[in-house]
């Protein structure tokens, strides 16, 4: 019939042999076909680099990834999963430098440029085989046999076409501005790769005496840039802000921010023993205007005279706080844009006192010094000449390159910008239109970014990327080129249009310039490499070269996910390029990913040793219980922990549970050669606990459609959760006798075909999220009985509810049980009487009453003979109160004697039922005032003896726990049978086998044997229980205090 389960938890194997099945038979190939004629549903996978490992959170991002498409692939929708492969920009560089032992672009292109960049498109492969077997293992389902790749001409070319685009619109444009930039890489940043690296660094500032034109006097200028002050042409001060001119206790004269003085000079009382500072005279900002000083170095004399320029004067902005500092700011339009902005306003001259390698010129007295290694000497050298005040230290967050790890400099440099300041409205209406998963990223973290959007810093100095397609003529005529057709045609050469779309090829390219006649030739830069992945929508469609109905069918996406740091990655690149291309999102709905953190809660680092090998984690668990994990844990927007026991808890708890009701199944099915192909589910046959459980079964098929359909992974998953569980310890449980009895009557079949139908259901709402099990559960279950069936679980429509089988109040009156019975055992827990021994009564206060059949469950349950439902169980407790003075004192101080003496005199019943049905408590007596909660109030419960009591504010339970001989006895003969049923298992018998029974015994044991002989008999499915030796398996027991021995013995 069905295929053996083994019932060990050991899942490993087993997804193999599935993953193998579904390679073999090319299910996702044909689960893709099946669904052809379906409603389109697009999901965008963001691309990872080839040529780094996955890490633990890449787990996350494709179970996510794979989860969602499997789910709308179930319900009928055609879900096209392409892979894809980021395979531009500087990381690759960075590979390959290491690779060959090169160090910076000097030595890049003393190595070659064409051998470096064959070099990178080997490398960027280098862990493909990994990424892929990673996949498969994880049970990502993606089309990796014909994935985009953003390296790929086809590809370059849409891209082009884009930035064609942009600039017809006159949004591409070249600009000489601060730039986010890296020293070791040669390259400016875009905004949102700026933010991915910032760090919390402790660096010294700088207070530094600038000394007044004409009078012994300076101004006090604070920077956090010590090694720009060789570049600084003037000092800023706030116009509308007051400062002061002040005779100092360290001898000089100073002006600065009156609101700072005594943050700033307010130490020198202590050192020089004396008054800080005296006033002299008091200015506006606007007053010291154009005052003269002299400035710190000589340096840049030679290039400012060049320029015909003024400098070393004050000038007014409002961009200078008094949050910091002294309030009046050094300026060095080469290094900052607030500084930038205010050297245009007053036409300062420009100073660039440090080279693209982030070092100090051949001009200064630091020439070769890496800028941070400089700031040192440049105080050192302000300190001999007197011109340092101070030099503290402090901590603040600063970017570092995310690649390379280098401090990055503010920088003035040309650079290629896309206008994004000019589509800002049409940004924030196309977000709008975005359902965020949580709503606050996109509202909050992603909305804000778009609030404040810089243009974006699109060109790269660099040599593995996206060559940027503008040519240009000496005399300044520029020209942008959309497609390989218009390049062949603009170069009057047709090969051109063959060209391998990366340097160096494409730089040979020359067009002749429409105005002067003149060689054009392409700008040496290549684009930032978000563009590629922002570009992937279209671009991996050769659109609108190719494929244009294609892609009209699959933009914009229904569905993304990847992690939170993506905000201002891939989620903005996507968001710009299709803005700016289509004004309209790329995508409907977008699940942002928390990070995978250690079970600490800390960031997993290789360099803390806390690090998660995923490929150690999938041997070790399975994919199955990672996923699990992830999906249950917590929103998947929040940090996740991840910590071996936890995974494990939750496959012991949902899986093994579900696994060994499976089994149960499967077990009991073979015994009774059950084949369930040959019997219906006749619902009017059916038992209460039958219909309960289908019921259940339906109202979780509702639960898991409408959360997954609307992106509410967790809540899907512990309604799965929380049914198996109910499936299992209840549903079974309660049931276990009808699978044992004997031939196949109605009822037997009733229970096989409503656990059959459970099962293979929890199969299908759970497949797209632990496909493996899944699999191994529909495939034995249906497949093995019905060979016209779908090959596979995935291939599988997602099952449908029946209203007609969903009894709400039949679900309620079994919640109910579960609660009392739930109760019961916390009662029996704290009397410290186990299930097996019997009880005489339960009395029940709740605000129903259920019927007798539920009644009866609950007794038999809780091994209770009676369960009486009563509306006052106050005999059985009483409760006394006192006030909780942390909370009652500040409060109501002046009662407290009054409050202590009132609650004392309360009537203790009738407080409680007034405290859980309003949930306050009213001193009218006090003071109509005092309304005491629960939290203001020492509550002790007392039990009248024999009596043990459990409840909440609607249900209450009290447990007779008086127990007679009659009681007693029950009870010693059930722990007899649990004994042997025990001894069965220990001697290896079969479920079914026959046997014989031996015991020796006292007096008193003896007798409870005879007594309760066809009992013991019928329990244990024994034929014979005897005093005589059998020659079997013997153990000795103390039961209740009484010494027995047993010997158990296959019958033939």
């Amino acid at each position: 019939m069905y295929n053996k389960v083994e019932t060990n938890l050991n899942f490993v194997e087993r997804e193999k042999q599935t993953e193998k099945f579904w390679r073999d038979n090319d299910i996702f190939k044909k689960s893709m076909e099946n669904r052809k004629e379906g409603e389109t549903y697009t999901f965008y996978d963001g691309p990872p680099t080839a040529n780094g490992k996955p890490h633990i959170g890449h787990v996350l991002t494709r179970v996510i990834k794979d989860m969602i498409p499997r789910y709308q692939t179930m319900k009928g929708k055609y879900v096209p999963r392409k892979a894809g492969w980021d395979t531009h920009g500087l990381p690759v560089e960075l590979e390959v430098e290491k690779l060959l032992g090169l160090n910076g672009k000097e030595q890049i292109e003393e190595y070659g440029m064409e051998p470096f960049i064959k070099k990178c498109k080997e490398s960027v492969w280098k862990y493909k085989g990994m990424w892929e077997d990673f996949s498969g293992t994880v049970g990502f389902w993606a089309d990796m046999d014909n994935p985009y790749v953003t390296y790929d001409d086809n590809f370059i070319e849409s891209e082009w076409w884009a930035l064609k685009q942009i600039w017809d619109k006159k949004l591409l444009y070249k600009g000489f501005k601060i730039v986010p930039y890296c020293p070791r890489c040669g390259t400016p940043l875009s905004s949102q790769e700026v933010a991915q690296g910032y760090k919390t660094v402790k660096e010294r500032s700088a207070v530094v005496r600038f000394k007044v034109v004409g009078e012994d006097a300076y101004f006090l200028a604070w920077t956090t840039t010590p090694w720009t002050l060789p570049s600084n042409v003037a000092l800023c001060v706030n116009p509308d802000e007051t400062y002061c001119k002040v005779k100092a206790a360290d001898g000089y004269t100073y002006y600065m921010a009156k609101a700072l003085l005594d943050r700033v000079l307010g130490k020198l009382a202590e050192e020089e023993g004396a008054a800080a500072y005296e006033v002299l005279e008091s200015y506006k900002g606007t007053d010291l205007e154009h005052k003269e000083y002299e400035p710190l170095f000589n340096f840049a004399d030679e290039i400012i005279a060049k320029q015909h320029k003024k400098a070393f004067y004050i000038v007014c902005d409002n961009y200078v706080t008094m949050t910091d500092g002294t309030g009046i700011v050094h300026i060095a339009p080469a290094f900052g844009e607030d500084d930038a902005a205010v050297g245009r306003k007053y036409d300062l001259p420009f100073v660039q006192l440090v080279n693209g390698k982030g070092e100090l010129t051949e001009e200064t007295a630091y020439a070769g010094v890496f800028v941070k290694k400089a700031d040192p000497m440049v105080l050192k050298d302000l300190d001999e000449k007197g011109l340092l005040f101070d030099a503290p230290k402090f901590e603040h967050e600063y970017p570092h390159c995310w690649r390379c790890d280098t401090p990055l400099i503010y920088y003035a440099r040309e650079s290629w910008f896309i206008k994004m300041t000019e589509v800002k409205e049409d940004l924030i209406r196309n977000n709008n239109t975005v359902n965020w998963i949580p709503e606050s990223i996109g509202k909050g973290r992603f909305g804000d970014w778009l609030e404040n959007i810089q243009d974006w810093g699109i060109s790269r100095n660099r040599y593995w990327g996206t060559p940027l397609p503008v040519w240009e003529c000496e005399c300044g005529h520029q020209e942008c080129i959309g497609s390989r057709a218009e390049l062949a045609e603009r170069s009057g050469n047709p090969d051109a249009a063959k060209v391998e779309l990366h340097r160096p090829y494409i730089d040979e390219v020359t067009m002749k310039c429409p105005d002067c006649g003149g060689e054009m030739h392409r700008v040496p830069e290549v684009i930032d490499c978000w563009f590629d992945s922002g570009a992937m929508p279209f671009a991996q469609h050769h659109y609108p070269f190719e494929n244009q109905d294609l892609f009209k069918q699959q933009f914009p996406a229904q569905f993304i996910s990847e992690a939170v740091d993506q905000t201002r990655g891939w989620f903005y690149s996507l968001m710009a390029e299709s803005t700016l291309l289509f004004n309209k999102a790329p995508y409907e709905n977008v699940i942002v990913l928390g990070h995978v953190q250690d079970e600490n809660g800390q960031k997993m680092s290789k360099s803390k040793g806390n690090a998660v090998d995923p490929f150690d984690a999938l041997e070790t668990y399975g994919a199955d219980a990672i996923r699990w994990y992830f999906y249950i844990n917590s929103a998947p927007w929040l940090p996740n922990r991840f910590h071996g026991k936890a995974v494990q808890e939750g496959q012991r708890k949902f899986m093994g549970t579900l696994w060994n009701t499976y089994a149960f199944f499967v077990l009991y099915a073979n015994i009774d050669n059950f084949d369930a192909s040959k019997y219906t589910l006749e619902y009017d046959k059916l038992s209460v606990m039958d219909k309960w459980l289908l019921s259940k079964l339906n109202s979780l098929i509702k639960d898991v459609d409408t959360n997954l359909g609307n992106y509410r992974i967790p809540e899907a998953a512990r309604a799965l959760d929380g049914f198996v569980d109910e499936m299992s310890n209840w549903y079974v449980r309660r049931s276990r006798e009808r699978f044992w009895a004997k031939g196949m009557e109605q009822d037997k079949i009733n229970a096989y075909m409503t656990l059959y139908t459970a099962l293979v259901t929890v199969a299908k709402c759970a497949a797209p999220m632990i496909p493996f099990m899944t699999e191994d559960i529909y495939r034995n279950l249906v497949c093995t009985i019905d060979k016209t069936a779908p090959e596979s679980v995935h291939l599988c429509d997602f099952p449908v509810a029946d209203e007609a089988v969903i009894d709400k109040e039949l679900e309620k009156n079994m919640e109910a049980v579960l609660k009392i019975v739930v109760m019961g055992r916390a009662c029996r827990n704290t009397a410290n009487i186990k299930n097996r021994q019997p009880i005489g009564t339960m009395y029940v206060k709740a605000p129903y009453e259920l019927p007798d059949f539920y009644t009866d469950i609950i007794a038999d349950e809780l091994n209770v003979k009676k369960v009486v439902f009563s509306d006052d169980v106050s005999a059985y407790t009483s409760y006394s109160f006192k006030p909780q003075l942390r909370t009652v004192g500040p409060k109501y101080g002046k009662y407290l004697g009054q409050i202590k003496q009132a609650l004392a005199d309360l009537d203790g019943n009738a407080a409680m039922a007034e405290l859980k049905s309003k949930g306050v408590l009213k001193l009218d007596s006090v003071s109509d005032e005092v309304v005491l909660l629960e939290e203001d109030l020492l509550i002790t419960m007392t039990q009248m003896e024999g009596y043990v009591t459990d409840g909440d504010n609607e249900v209450t339970v009290v447990l007779d726990t008086n127990l007679t001989d009659e009681l007693l006895e029950e009870g010693f003969v059930r722990e007899l049978i649990s004994k042997i049923q025990t001894m069965r298992k220990e001697a290896g018998f079969e479920v079914m086998d026959k046997i014989a029974v031996s015991y020796q015994a006292d007096e008193k044991a003896a007798k409870i044997f005879e007594k309760n002989k066809d009992t013991i008999l019928s329990e244990v499915l024994a034929e014979e229980l005897t005093t005589e030796k059998l020659g079997g398996y013997e153990k000795e027991w103390n039961i209740n205090g009484e010494h027995v021995v047993m010997e158990v013995k296959k019958q033939a």
